[in-house]
C-alpha cells in the first residue's frame, strides 16, 4: 500500500461518543504530519473535530485510507463513497453488533497506526450491482456490499415474483420479499430472515425469501459470479421497491426486471493484526458461553 498522507473521517449521525473518538484520532493524525479530510455534510457534527471538510467527490479522490467510527451502518456508508476507487476502508464500532467495523475504540490508536505503517491485513470483499430495468425505459443502478433488498411496498400484503438465475427458472414465490446477500451481507438482514453465516473469503451469494408464505421456499446459496433476475407477478396494487445497503434505489412495477450481478470492482477492508473472523462471531453472538455457571 503506498504512504498514507492524508485520511478521511466518516461518522453519520454521530453521537457524543463518535465525535469524541473523531477528535481524538484526528489530533492524533495531525501529530503523525497526515492531513485529516471529513464530509462536508457533517461539519456541523464534527464541530470540535480539526479537520478539512470537503464535498463527497473531492473527499474519496483525495484520501488515502477512510476510517470509519460508528455501526455497521457507517462503513456501509463510507462503503459506497469508496466502492469504485479501490481506497482502503478501516472501520471502528461505536455502534451496536458490529460484524463489520471490527476496531475497538480503546484500539484506534493503534490500528490506525497499523493501517498508516502498512501493518493491516488488507480483505478484498466482493460487492453486487443491482439493476432495475424499466419496462418504460431506462435503467437504475446500485452497489452495494451487504445486500439488495427487494420489499413490498404495501404494509399487510404479500408479493408475488419470480427468481431466475443464470436464465433459468428458479421459483414463484410469495411473501414479503427477498434478501441478496455476499458473503460479507450474510451477517446482516439475511441472518435476520433465516439466511446461513458465510465465511466472508467464500465468493457465493445468498439469496433469502423475507416472510415466505410456504415453508418450503428457503434461502439457497449459488456462486458469486452467477446473474439472478427478480420479476414481479402482475397482480393488483403488486409493487415493490428495492434498497441497495438499505439506500433506496427505486420501485419495482409489474413488467420491470430486477437484474443482481456481481460489480466489477472490489472493496478494500483494513483489519488490524490479530484480526479472527471466528473470534468475532464468537464475540458477537455470544458463542462458546455456558448458559449459566456452577457454583463454585
Amino acid at each position: 500500500m503506498p504512504p498514507i498522507h492524508r485520511c478521511a473521517l466518516v461518522t453519520r449521525f454521530a453521537d457524543a461518543r463518535a465525535t469524541d473518538s473523531a477528535a481524538v484520532l484526528a489530533r492524533h493524525l495531525a501529530a503523525r504530519g497526515v492531513a485529516v479530510l471529513a464530509p462536508a455534510e457533517e461539519a456541523e457534527r464534527l464541530a470540535g473535530v480539526e479537520a478539512e471538510f470537503l464535498p463527497e467527490s473531492s473527499l474519496v479522490a483525495q484520501a488515502g485510507l477512510v476510517v470509519a467510527i460508528g455501526g455497521d451502518g457507517t462503513l456501509l456508508y463510507a462503503a459506497g463513497l469508496v466502492a469504485q476507487r479501490g481506497t482502503p476502508l478501516l472501520g471502528v464500532n461505536r455502534g451496536r453488533l458490529g460484524f463489520l467495523t471490527d476496531v475497538l475504540p480503546e484500539d484506534i490508536l493503534a490500528s490506525v497506526d497499523a493501517a498508516l505503517e502498512g501493518r493491516c491485513a488488507e480483505d478484498q470483499r466482493p460487492l453486487l450491482i443491482a439493476e432495475i430495468h424499466c419496462a418504460s425505459g431506462g435503467t437504475l443502478s446500485g452497489l452495494a456490499l451487504n445486500d439488495i433488498v427487494l420489499q413490498k411496498g404495501q404494509s399487510g400484503h404479500l408479493i408475488d415474483f419470480e427468481t431466475w438465475i443464470d436464465g433459468r427458472f428458479v421459483n414463484t414465490h410469495g411473501g414479503d420479499g427477498l434478501v441478496v446477500a455476499t458473503a460479507t451481507g450474510s451477517t446482516a438482514y439475511a441472518l435476520s430472515c433465516g439466511g446461513p453465516i458465510i465465511e466472508p473469503s467464500l465468493d457465493v451469494v445468498v439469496v433469502t425469501p423475507i416472510c415466505p408464505h410456504t415453508l418450503s421456499d428457503r434461502p439457497i446459496v449459488v456462486s458469486g459470479r452467477a446473474s439472478i433476475e427478480v420479476r414481479l407477478v402482475d397482480r393488483p396494487d403488486s409493487t415493490a421497491s428495492v434498497t441497495c445497503d438499505g439506500r433506496a434505489l427505486g420501485a419495482l412495477e409489474p413488467g420491470d426486471r430486477l437484474v443482481i450481478r456481481p460489480a466489477a470492482s472490489r472493496l478494500t477492508l483494513l483489519h488490524p493484526p490479530g484480526y479472527d473472523y471466528y473470534r468475532l462471531l464468537r464475540s458477537k453472538l455470544n458463542w462458546g458461553r455456558r448458559a449459566f455457571d456452577p457454583p463454585a
